[in-house]
């Protein structure tokens, strides 16, 4: 793992959220998307180094709807940029983790993305990413 990429953070309210978090980061989002697949809407900041993903449901069935309705708003994931993601995954699985889904599919950002399940992980859901090139 190279580097941590983002910190995703689960909103209930994208609008909101971007005006919180451009006057806390002193920054407007540089990006916003949605990734149909995931039933999300993102908006990603850039604070010198590092990134923050906010993550909004677009439908009540989406991961990020779930995980506001049991836990709120707040941290959802961390992710670490990975140079080669199928060699990490396997790796990973070598050393006991279990993936969540072991065929990389494409998330936000221009990035292929897995999950680590976080019952093995101290209960952090991590992300593994890779620029898609």
């Amino acid at each position: 793992m190279n580097k941590i990429e983002h910190i995703g953070i689960a909103v209930k309210s994208l609008a909101e959220s971007n005006v919180l978090f451009e006057k806390l980061l002193g920054t407007p989002s540089y990006k916003q998307e949605e990734v149909e697949s995931e039933g999300v809407k993102t908006s990603f900041f850039q604070s010198g180094p590092n990134k923050i993903e906010l993550l909004e449901a677009t439908n009540p069935d989406s991961p990020i709807a779930k995980f506001l309705e049991k836990k709120g708003e707040g941290i959802h994931h961390i992710a670490f940029d990975v140079a080669d993601i199928a060699s990490e995954i396997e790796r990973l699985k070598n050393e006991g983790f279990t993936v969540l889904n072991e065929i990389p599919k494409k998330g936000a950002d221009n990035k292929l993305v897995a999950f680590l399940h976080p019952k093995g992980t101290n209960g952090v859901l991590v992300e593994l990413c890779q620029e898609i090139r």
